[in-house]
């Protein structure tokens, strides 16, 4: 890499701008991986954190099952016959649904989760919820004491929930039994109930969906009225979230290949003005393979600098935005948009190099004048 520094230190000002283009799109696509990945534990952590193998979404007779929370429903056949199935070790109903919270004065979208003790996060504090509320506040207030609610770190921390305290969740009022790690779905901080707790404050007579654990599947119509998918796949089945996520990723594609061509361009202008250098030294018998190396070598400085800088810069401005917006900062946040800008940027070099293996000295240097 004799020749690729040597160029790097004359012509400095050039490789500097160079580089701070890179810096610009690995910040870019830095901070736009945090804030995908952010946005994506938002809409779905509480689903994707379900002790399950597959998701079994059912339909009512006459409809066929699809993908999808919203429209999803089991009923009590559908679920005995999944228990019953051969290979299915549990399957577990669970309720999902969008409502409002209403503490202290003041009022916040949440959704709730109806399940059985088995498919909730860890508790931080308190206990799980049961069906009635136990102790001092169901015997002063029996008529508020019909149930109890686990709800999300972030919840009580907006809200100022105690173990205890009484919120009304829809239009149930309900105690406080503990609170649990942060989990979300749809943009919306989760809270845990029971399922006939849920069914009350959701007004649905039957479940959402089954959490199931094992490869087996009922025969005949079980089969036919219910779709049971991955857990990854299932958060498609989330409002809005194919949507969002497959935007994001659409865009940070683009950055990847706009960078790619920036830099493509780049060396491609640089080797055409070096081409009398670069035939002085097949002139004096340097190998077309040196030269490929030394300036794929030139771009690789440019672009592991370049992308080192824009990483740090995007890990940065993410940490200090994270509190504002869902950004997700991780190992992978990082390591992956700066190894596709480096390999990306180097196929793209490479096709601007490909011009130094058919360099004619002769032609180079002007003898054919």
């Amino acid at each position: 890499m004799f020749v690729a520094l040597r160029d790097i230190r004359f012509a400095r000002g050039r490789f500097a701008l160079m580089g701070a283009v890179v810096t610009l799109i690995t910040t870019l696509v830095v901070f736009l991986y945090g804030l995908t990945d952010g946005l994506a534990r938002e809409a779905s952590s509480a689903v994707a954190g379900l002790p399950a193998g597959r998701i079994v979404f059912g339909a009512p007779a006459g409809a066929g099952p699809e993908v999808s929370f919203s429209n999803s429903s089991v009923d009590a056949g559908q679920q005995r016959a999944w228990r019953e199935a051969a290979g299915v070790r549990s399957a577990e109903p669970f309720g999902v649904a969008m409502t409002r919270l209403t503490a202290g004065g003041r009022a916040s979208s949440v959704s709730v989760f109806g399940t059985p003790d088995g498919l909730r996060p860890a508790l931080v504090s308190g206990r799980a919820p049961a069906d009635s509320a136990q102790g001092r506040s169901a015997k002063n207030h029996p008529a508020q004491g019909r149930g109890e609610v686990a709800v999300s770190e972030r919840v009580a921390r907006d809200a100022g929930l105690r173990t205890g305290d009484r919120v009304t969740l829809g239009t149930e009022e309900l105690t406080v039994s503990g609170i649990t790690e942060d989990r979300s779905h749809g943009h919306a901080p989760s809270v845990w109930t029971t399922l006939a707790a849920w069914q009350r404050v959701s007004h649905q007579a039957q479940p959402t969906a089954l959490a199931v654990d094992g490869g087996g599947r009922p025969a005949g119509d079980a089969a036919r009225s219910t779709k049971a998918v991955p857990v990854g796949e299932a958060l498609d089945g989330i409002d809005g979230y194919a949507a969002e996520h497959g935007t994001l990723r659409m865009i940070q594609g683009f950055l990847f290949v706009v960078s790619a061509l920036v830099v493509g361009a780049f060396f491609t202008v640089w080797t055409v003005q070096r081409g009398p250098d670069v035939a002085v030294l097949k002139a004096v018998g340097a190998s077309s393979a040196y030269l490929v190396r030394d300036a794929l070598g030139q771009a690789a400085v440019v672009l592991a600098a370049g992308s080192v800088l824009g990483a740090a810069a995007g890990a940065a401005g993410g940490a200090l935005a994270s509190a504002s917006v869902p950004f997700e900062l991780g190992a992978a946040t990082v390591a992956v948009p700066v190894a596709a800008m480096v390999l990306l940027g180097l196929a793209g070099s490479a096709l601007a190099v490909r011009r130094i293996t058919s360099v004619d000295p002769l032609t180079a240097l002007g003898a054919s004048r």
